[in-house]
């Protein structure tokens, strides 16, 4: 027989390297992110970090991820592109997370795309529009069901809606911030023109920060268009429909990937002057959408929404956020891993069932799927948030099989 304190020695090594093991086991899934929550898109950012929260909360009630915590770590991009590079590499080198996710929005993505290819990472992007068109990463997923061909297909809807109208429209203005989403926007707006052979009378770019959008919708207007397409973000789009409706405006339909008219704030803002126009949003309140869980979502959200002081409705991109975190553990559970590539090559093959309906991803990491929604603001009266989660008050016009009423035209007559 061997020594007996060394016997007890070799035995109590074991045990302690079984117990740093089972210790290890338990360390938490480490998920990083940045996201706007100062700055022009915070009130996006604060939602859509509290739809990922949820997710995280009830991930950990029921157990974890493989049989681990979940842990989130989220820094302020502050809405700036400038910032985003170092915060992924200081998520990825410093903070050493598991998995990475974009923050919200085009210009937010981009910026991380180079540090996340450099060190492999698996990235799941947010409310992007054709960010991979440049890039070409085969790890690189979009939640927001654009299709393939987003900078095309985005726009595609307005201008299918504008070609019902009788007689069929002749002209079309176009309009966009020159920053990343608007130009990629109006790009696919030129070419959704031409095919359908429009004529553009007006088209032009804004530098970032106009304030005084006047001047631009009184060139507009000279040009007579039947439909105007416009491409903003929340404090350009605000700008902008004000000006419409201080000079008069009156196209037979206007509208186009004005963000920000999905937020609770500016529709509570904007209220009546909203009536008419038609606009890009991803879930509204209407029949068609009653997907399996939604409503439950909604309503949790709605409670913690109140308490957390961010948008009360969580329509726009809280059901996508936790989406992308139910596709996300879907794809953990599914493959037991962590690893970056086994990760990248289940999204590209699975089907995802989630709370905004199924999701799968196309060659190009897009949701394979086109379903940007088409929307019409309707009977929009005073400022009370409460009447948009009634249906009707944002009709869904495109695609045809979330259709819930047909186009009222001119905006003119809608709108006044």
């Amino acid at each position: 027989m061997g020594h007996p304190r060394r016997t007890f020695a070799v035995l109590a090594g074991l045990l302690l390297l079984a117990t740093g093991a089972a210790a290890a086991d338990k360390q938490p899934v480490t998920i990083g992110m940045g996201m706007a929550l100062t700055g022009p898109l915070a009130g996006t950012g604060k939602a859509s970090l509290l739809a990922t929260q949820i997710w995280v909360d009830q991930t950990n009630a029921a157990g974890g991820l493989l049989g681990r915590p979940v842990k989130l770590i989220t820094y302020d991009d502050q809405s700036s592109p400038a910032g985003v590079p170092s915060l992924y590499s200081k998520l990825i080198d410093v903070d050493k997370v598991d998995i990475v996710l974009s923050g919200y929005a085009t210009n937010m993505i981009a910026p991380a795309m180079p540090i996340v290819m450099q060190h492999g990472m698996m990235f799941l992007g947010l409310y992007g529009l054709a960010v991979n068109r440049e890039f070409h990463y085969d790890r690189y997923f979009h939640i927001v069901p654009s299709g393939d061909d987003p900078g095309i297909d985005f726009s595609r809807g307005f201008i299918d809606v504008a070609m019902t109208m009788k007689p069929p429209p002749r002209t079309i203005a176009i309009v966009g911030a020159d920053a990343e989403y608007p130009q990629i926007a109006t790009s696919g707006a030129r070419a959704n023109a031409k095919k359908h052979e429009l004529k553009i009378v007006y088209d032009q770019k804004y530098p970032p920060g106009t304030v005084d959008f006047g001047s631009i919708v009184r060139a507009i207007q000279a040009t007579n268009p039947d439909i105007v397409y416009v491409a903003s973000y929340p404090a350009d789009s605000v700008g902008m429909v004000h000006a419409v409706h201080e000079i008069g405006l009156k196209p037979r339909m206007f509208g186009g990937g004005l963000i920000g008219l999905q937020y609770a704030s500016l529709k509570q803002q904007l209220g009546a002057q909203l009536n008419g126009i038609v606009y890009f949003d991803t879930y509204v309140p209407e029949p068609t959408m009653d997907f399996p869980g939604i409503n439950a979502f909604l309503a949790d959200y709605q409670v913690k929404a109140k308490a957390a002081g961010v948008d009360p409705l969580g329509f726009y991109t809280p059901p996508y956020a936790y989406a992308r975190m139910q596709v996300l553990g879907e794809a953990i559970t599914a493959t037991r891993s962590l690893d970056q590539k086994v990760l990248a090559d289940y999204l590209h093959k699975a089907v995802f069932k989630t709370i905004i309906g199924d999701v799968k991803f196309g060659p190009s990491g897009e949701q394979s799927e086109v379903r940007a929604l088409w929307v019409q603001y309707r009977g929009i009266v005073g400022n009370e948030v409460e009447q948009f989660k009634q249906p009707g008050r944002q009709v869904i016009l495109f695609p045809p099989r979330f259709k819930s009423g047909d186009l009222l035209y001119p905006f003119a007559s809608e709108a006044r």
